[in-house]
């Protein structure tokens, strides 16, 4: 069985951070989404994946694969962005016929996609797709059932037929190509898979739907990736091989041999990388700090933050912060009293 992994959009509800890196490479607990993808798929069985890519995505995409040596890793190129079923469209030369899965790499799952896989293997019906209860379903596409079928799926339905809404992950036979040729794109001018799938449903076609087992992320929005980096964080495993001196350090912290913490506190679950140095700080809980970085002076918690980056002397701690690749934060100024910002399009700053 081979996968499909969509990674050509622009990422925009991201922005400012995707305006320099596409959405698939941002970090997440210490490792970038795409990443935690791919390792799924491997757990699952499945090392043979494309990634659907685009001019803007490709290069990013492709060195960060770097992490995932056992994936047997393609890479298509999207030259238009028409919808997730135009990005299945775009692989099928490369499905050669195969069963599949589509596995949305900003999605992520508790317990991994092995549960449908497993369940699509088992039961060989045309699609199984994952399902999550929502609290608002018209923002999703949404299942009607039958038992364990899919009677009907709805994309962003004024009038939602249930609280199911269509998680990341999807099943399917070649079929689904059959009914992708010709299909006339929807009202936003895109080819939605949702209504591919329904295409399936109408050919008399059984559509299982598995609900979601444990937590599901999608990482779309700047509070889902400190959320989703959360909900990774708490399944972490105590491992202090670094330097630690005059320091204190609680709970599932992980301190690689080439890290340093010297006079200072970091409660966990926290995840340091390769070679960061922490030095007269606090670090809370629910925080990642990317490779090369470096802390001092400055409280930090419930944060991401990526490779090469700086704070230092910052006298309020930072709390729910998205700190990008060689991003520096400075505190120190005293007289005159006055904030020294640079800040990309779309950014928020909050002032206390």
């Amino acid at each position: 069985m081979k996968a499909v992994i969509p990674a050509a959009g622009l990422g925009t509800r991201l922005r400012p951070l995707t305006y320099t890196r596409p959405k698939p490479v941002l970090p997440v607990a210490g490792a970038p989404i795409i990443v935690h993808a791919l390792r799924s798929l491997l757990a699952a069985g499945i090392n043979e994946v494309a990634i659907v890519v685009s001019d803007a995505t490709r290069t990013e995409i492709a060195q960060t694969l770097e992490q995932v040596p056992d994936a047997q890793v393609t890479l298509i190129d999207q030259h238009e962005q028409l919808g997730l079923g135009h990005a299945v469209l775009t692989a099928r030369e490369w499905i050669a016929g195969e069963d599949f899965c589509v596995y949305l790499g900003d999605n992520l799952f508790e317990h991994g996609v092995s549960p449908f896989i497993q369940q699509f293997q088992r039961e060989c019906p045309a699609a199984v797709i994952a399902l999550v209860e929502v609290a608002d379903p018209t923002a999703f596409g949404v299942a009607q059932m039958e038992g364990d079928r899919i009677t009907r799926l709805v994309e962003k339905p004024k009038v939602p037929p249930s609280n199911l809404a269509v998680a990341g992950l999807y099943c399917f036979t070649a079929e689904i190509f059959e009914v992708l040729d010709g299909m006339p794109p929807s009202a936003r001018g895109e080819y939605e898979i949702t209504d591919a799938i329904q295409g399936l449903i109408e050919r008399g076609q059984r559509v299982v739907g598995q609900r979601v087992g444990g937590w599901w992320k999608d990482t779309g929005r700047p509070a889902d990736l400190l959320d989703a980096n959360r909900l990774l964080l708490e399944q972490i495993t105590a491992d202090v091989q670094g330097e630690v001196t005059e320091s204190r350090i609680t709970g599932r912290v992980i301190v690689p041999a080439s890290a340093r913490v010297i006079r200072s506190k970091i409660v966990g679950p926290v995840l340091l990388g390769e070679g960061v140095v922490v030095e007269d700080a606090y670090i809370g809980p629910f925080t990642s700090i990317g490779p090369g970085s470096l802390i001092r002076q400055a409280e930090v918690e419930h944060s991401v933050v990526d490779a090469e980056a700086q704070i230092e002397s910052v006298n309020t701690r930072l709390q729910d912060c998205l700190i990008g690749v060689a991003a520096q934060v400075r505190g120190g100024r005293r007289v005159p009293s006055t904030h020294k910002l640079t800040l990309s399009d779309a950014s928020v700053v909050e002032l206390a």
